[in-house]
């Protein structure tokens, strides 16, 4: 099947003008997925105009938590670096729940506390636990954000019933990350693994059938004076870094994040 990057952000500003030459370097580096991860409802749209123009954009349909309260937060004079949406939540839920047919995942979803103060987090709960819902009813995987309240995601999600969920760049101590394990979730491993201690030692501490390959791009970069803007084809270098960790051959590796990919999106090469 190749190597993929289950966790993207191909409609990011950043990438305007020049997208098509980035999706051309990932062939080459034998890339044959993109799931791209909207934050609101017009980022939907333009995930779902993407992948029904390029055969390797797997698209998922997301309402990222800071989204999902960022009209109120604003209106209370609280700074975030993005303007709200001007879809409500009911109207994005309502069209998540109508296209999730078309979508391989529900993503990014999710609980943060770093950035939404405390008095917004009922309204982000609700939000969250309407589309775990959602997600366990039309069977598809969620991928999940969490800052700050990473154990409140993971009882949630347990509490829900949900089964098929990934852990994007899981920013929390190891030990957490292994409890995330435990409850039979995986994790997707960015692709600054190599400067990044955390993500490095979950290659090494966390079962191998549970990990998987991201690069939340534009964001995290292997090397940020080589490579100032993140791309898909970036997964590469997790592989190497897992292959040295796990004393193997990029190739078989490689094998065992595919093994995963299927998996969780059952999607067959």
């Amino acid at each position: 099947m190749g190597l993929f990057d289950v966790h993207a952000h191909l409609t990011h500003p950043r990438f305007e003008g020049d997208l098509p030459a980035v999706l051309a370097r990932a062939p080459p580096a034998r890339q044959t997925r993109h799931i791209p991860n909207p934050h609101n409802h017009e980022d939907n749209l333009q995930v779902q105009a993407l992948a029904r123009s390029d055969d390797l954009v797997r698209p998922a349909w997301g309402l990222y938590p800071v989204d999902a309260v960022l009209p109120r937060m604003l209106a209370d004079g609280v700074r975030y670096p993005r303007a709200a949406s001007p879809t409500s939540n009911r109207e994005a839920i309502d069209w998540i729940e109508a296209n999730a047919e078309e979508a391989i995942a529900i993503g990014e979803v999710g609980l943060d506390g770093k950035w939404v103060p405390e008095r917004y987090w009922d309204e982000q709960d609700d939000v969250f636990c309407e589309l775990v819902q959602l997600a366990v009813a039309v069977d598809k995987p969620l991928i999940v954000h969490t800052r700050s309240r990473e154990l409140e995601v993971l009882e949630i999600l347990m509490e829900l019933g949900a089964r098929r969920v990934d852990f994007h760049c899981f920013g929390a101590r190891v030990k957490l990350a292994e409890r995330v394990a435990s409850a039979g979730y995986h994790l997707s491993i960015p692709a600054n693994a190599r400067k990044a201690q955390n993500f490095a030692l979950m290659l090494q501490r966390i079962p191998r059938h549970l990990l998987l390959l991201e690069t939340d791009c534009p964001y995290l970069s292997p090397d940020r004076e080589r490579l100032p803007r993140n791309e898909p084809a970036s997964v590469a270098g997790t592989v190497e870094l897992a292959a040295e960790l796990w004393g193997e051959t990029f190739e078989s590796a490689l094998a065992v994040f595919e093994d995963n990919y299927r998996a969780l999106f059952r999607e067959d090469p």
